[in-house]
Parts: structure tokens; sequence; C-alpha cells
């Protein structure tokens, strides 16, 4: 009875790991015959798990049902749990911390002393930044997720930078979480262009649909297409600077949601940025403490010229070109 209740449980175990399993792969992994595996099959149906029969393929498939059943849980995926629910209890989702602090407390009573101690290693080391920006709702969070995975077109009403609103409607495509911020991209079915929202900025209305068929992204590395969308492509000034460090030194100084690197050499990379100001854009590349070129747009290229003569004047070391261009003062 003891081995056979603990192949139930590892029979469980497979069954969460994914979706579909067949019942010779099944039987495979727990060294058991297939008729075995029916058995076991029908032990779990019969303690009341849904498990499923997928069609055409002699398979099985553990469904939703009206509970939530026990999870199984390696040493590796209690820890990263436990560590993610601590997370959450102070992170950029509003509304969970309570319901975070609470899942947390109940998996910790189960843990074993060795996975404890292995959590407080962790967390003791660990010191949270205080959250100042603004956090997404997780009901928002999850009509968009749902949507994006039943491919469900989506309206809602969207607040943009300057505070008015206007209602949009999308084919959603994925979930981008940067750092503290979450956006989704999608099509924009009035622009007829791929268009990337801040998710604390919109608020979805009810009912979705109808369904679409899923469009073709509009590059294979979404992460970086986002990246570019929010740091440059959206302001009026989009600026190109080369850098005089590799791109791993400059990233620990520059978000993915400030500007992209690409790669030059061992040596130098290039930075992608943009503003609606230029001398933004100026004191930004200037006191990030990399040696730098400026390529491009053209008017930044005088702004900083300008800039730099200006600066250079104040310390009376004038260069030559800005005494014989403007006179010595």
């Amino acid at each position: 009875m003891r081995a056979t209740s603990a192949r139930l449980l590892r029979l469980l175990s497979l069954l969460q790991t994914r979706r579909d399993w067949s019942g010779a792969e099944l039987a495979e992994r727990l060294e058991i015959t297939p008729r075995t595996v029916r058995r076991d099959i029908e032990r779990l149906r019969d303690l009341g798990y849904p498990v499923l029969a997928t069609a055409g393929t002699a398979g099985y498939r553990l469904s939703a049902g009206a509970d939530v059943p026990p999870l199984l849980l390696d040493d590796d995926e209690a820890v990263a749990i436990a560590m993610c629910l601590r997370t959450a209890a102070s992170g950029s989702i509003t509304g969970i911390e309570e319901t975070s602090v609470r899942a947390l407390a109940k998996l910790e009573q189960l843990l074993p002393s060795r996975l404890r101690h292995r959590i407080n290693a962790l967390q003791s080391v660990t010191v949270p930044m205080a959250h100042t920006g603004p956090a997404a709702d997780p009901n928002t969070l999850t009509a968009i997720a749902v949507a994006c995975r039943d491919s469900l077109r989506l309206r809602f009403d969207y607040r943009t930078h300057d505070g008015t609103s206007a209602i949009r409607t999308t084919e959603p495509h994925r979930l981008i979480h940067a750092g503290r911020r979450w956006y989704l991209l999608g099509w924009d079915l009035d622009r007829q262009d791929w268009r990337t929202y801040r998710v604390d900025r919109l608020e979805p209305r009810t009912p979705t649909g109808p369904r679409f068929t899923p469009r073709t992204p509009p590059e294979p590395d979404l992460s970086g297409y986002t990246s570019r969308a929010i740091s440059t492509s959206a302001y009026r000034y989009q600026a190109r600077f080369t850098l005089h460090v590799d791109d791993k030194t400059a990233a620990d100084r520059i978000a993915p949601t400030t500007g992209t690197l690409e790669p030059i050499d061992e040596h130098s990379c290039t930075l992608r940025t943009g503003s609606h100001s230029l001398d933004e854009l100026a004191i930004y590349v200037t006191t990030m403490g990399f040696d730098f070129e400026v390529h491009e747009p053209a008017e930044l290229v005088d702004h900083v010229r300008t800039l730099g003569a200006r600066l250079a004047a104040a310390t009376h070391q004038m260069p030559q070109h800005w005494t014989r261009h403007h006179g010595a003062k």
C-alpha cells in the first residue's frame, strides 16, 4: 500500500509538470506497465482529481477542477515559490500583498526545516529597494493575460503621459514585465500598427471579443522591440550614441526602459534612446560617467557642441572655434 501511495504521488506530480502525457511516457517514467498507469489514473479520479483522457493520443491531462488540487513541489520549486511570494508582498502588483503573505504562511508551515533555512538565508541577505512608481492592478493583468491567451480583442480606456484619455481597441499579443512596470504589446486596430501600452494606465472594458487570428509579431525579440518602443521610438528626438565601454558595463547604468544597447566590440557599444528635449538627452548621456560620441539626430550633435563650448567658457577655457565664431566676452 505504501508503494502504491508513493507511486500515485509521483504520477500526480508528473501530471502537474506539463499539459499532456501519453500512457506510454507515464509508464516509462514510473517504471510500470500501461495497465497499471490506467489503474492509477482511476484511483486519482476516485480521489477527486480531474484527469482527462486526451483524444487520439491515448494520453492524459490534469484538468482544472472545482477546487485547487494539492501541488507537489521539489525542493528548488518550493524555495522559488516562497521567495516569489515574499517579493510579491512588496512588489509591483497592487492589491496582492496581503494574499501573498497568507499564501507564504501556508507554504512555510509545511516546509521541512532544511528548506526554511535556505529561504531564510536568501531573505537575510536580500534588501528590497522602496517602490515609488505606479503599480499594476492584478485584475487588469489577469484580464489582459486571458485575452492574450484566448486571442480575444481587448477594448480599454487608456491614459497617455499628458493625462488625456482615449478608447483603444487591440489584438493583445504579450504582457512584458520591465522591472517595476508592466507593458502590453498589441496590434492597434485603429492605427493598424503595433503599439506598446503601460498597464498601469489602462482599464479594460468588458466584454472582450471577438476572437482573432494572432498576427506574426513585429520581431522575434519582443523584449528588445518593447525596449526600443518605450525608450526611443515614442519621442520627438531619437538619439544614437557610441559609448566607449562594453555593453554589459553600460547595462549596469542604463535600464531597458531608458535605452537599448548594441555591442560594437569588447570596448564599445551603441546606445539608442529618445526624449522630447535635447537638453535632457545631452545631460543624460554626459552624466553616465562614460566617454561617448553623439551621431544623431543632427540637432543633438549641434546642441552638444554648443553646450560643450558654453561649459568650457564657464571655466574660462573657451575653444578657439567658439571665440572665432562668437567673439570673446
